[in-house]
């Protein structure tokens, strides 16, 4: 009987080794760099795993929607980052947030969600804490750090007594398209001293600037000196995945995630093993298609985790149908995978591939069966 027979796929598969080892990893690098960490809960979505995250940590988490706040505040955790720019219609949910005791903290990069935030809060009757979100590699949102609309928005801030300006954040994105250890390296510096030097601009100007906030898995775990942060953000890196293992972050051996899948049917003649993964269940993520190794739709392994002796990925998918084959397109002996053969499939990016399932079905290395299912949320 296989460890899984009882499991309906397709299905999430966490290793909880695996994970274990991950944290470890980046406990360990940040304490001896001086610096706590805030879990970035956007990729696990579930307290059973943030818990283990947050061990040895102060506590506060960063969070990309309002469901997960309403969520992780209902389990305790009180010290939010939002780390998306607040929308004006997500204003009265995030007062409420706050009345209901969370210490919720927003992020603005510009004056007019400034005076947004700041006239909710007067209304409410509320003070919304608030980082000014820079950008230091030309990524996506901010304000960079050289700008005249830092001090700017910081002195709009610092004259709305509604609102509390708490220092900087930034998110240095660009860092998935680094390509060897020192990139990874230079971006983790770049993205401190951005983040240092625009701080000191605030404090120069006579604002506050008490928290340098920054992050990603990449430059969180290159990183060489942290001096002058106050703390890192970081998500993915409590799961792994190819494109972390495809510019160097982790290995394969560190994807704690994959996706059960089951062998419906083959094509033979052209080589292919048809199961019921489709992108419903692993995303349509082709993240590593802009890198050296295109890992098409998912790496495949064995039901226990190891990597078959064909080199498989998998090719294509529709929305029920997953199509497998050998990664150069050769020959390839399907009967060696019968109908009902059970695998797993490496995700893309964890973060889409997680948010196509309500639960984790947790394993631990080869150890036969599920040793525990953890819920997530999913939305807005």
């Amino acid at each position: 009987m296989n460890i899984h027979d009882n499991l309906e796929t397709p299905a999430l598969l966490l290793d909880q080794n695996v994970l274990e080892r991950n944290l470890a990893r980046m406990r360990l690098h940040l304490r001896r760099l001086g610096v706590s960490l805030r879990p970035h809960v956007k990729t696990a979505k579930s307290i059973d795993v943030v818990r283990r995250a947050l061990e040895g940590q102060p506590g506060g988490i960063t969070v990309s929607t309002l469901k997960e706040a309403e969520y992780f505040l209902a389990q305790g955790i009180r010290d939010i980052l939002y780390a998306v720019g607040i929308a004006p219609g997500k204003l009265a949910h995030m007062v409420n947030l706050i009345r209901r005791g969370a210490d919720l903290t927003v992020i603005l990069d510009n004056v007019a969600t400034v005076q947004a935030v700041a006239d909710a809060a007067r209304a409410a009757g509320v003070v919304i804490p608030a980082l000014i979100e820079l950008d230091v590699d030309g990524r996506r949102s901010g304000v960079q750090p050289a700008s005249p609309l830092l001090i700017e928005v910081g002195r709009v801030l610092a004259a709305n007594p509604s609102v509390a300006l708490r220092g900087v954040m930034t998110h240095a994105g660009e860092s998935y398209n680094c390509r060897s250890a020192q990139a990874l390296r230079e971006m983790a510096e770049r993205e401190r001293a951005g983040s240092v030097w625009a701080a000191q601009r605030l404090r120069e100007a006579e604002l506050p600037a008490p928290v340098i906030s920054v992050g990603s898995t990449p430059t969180a775990l290159f990183a060489e000196s942290l001096d002058g942060v106050t703390e890192v953000r970081a998500g993915v890196y409590m799961f792994q995945d190819l494109v972390m293992a495809g510019i160097g972050v982790c290995a394969t051996e560190d994807i704690a995630l994959s996706v059960l899948v089951s062998v419906i049917g083959h094509q033979a003649d052209r080589g292919w093993i048809i199961t019921d993964g489709g992108w419903m269940a692993l995303s349509r993520d082709r993240g590593t298609s802009s890198q050296k190794i295109d890992q098409g739709y998912g790496i495949v392994r064995t039901v226990t985790g190891e990597a078959p002796c064909d080199d498989l990925i998998v090719i294509s998918t529709n929305q029920e149908h997953g199509v497998i084959a050998q990664r150069a397109g050769g020959p390839l002996d399907v009967t060696h995978y019968p109908i009902g053969t059970l695998l797993r499939v490496l995700p893309n990016h964890a973060c889409a591939t997680a948010a196509q399932h309500q639960s984790y079905h947790v394993v631990a290395g080869t150890r036969p069966g599920i040793i525990d299912t953890w819920t997530r949320i999913s939305g807005w």
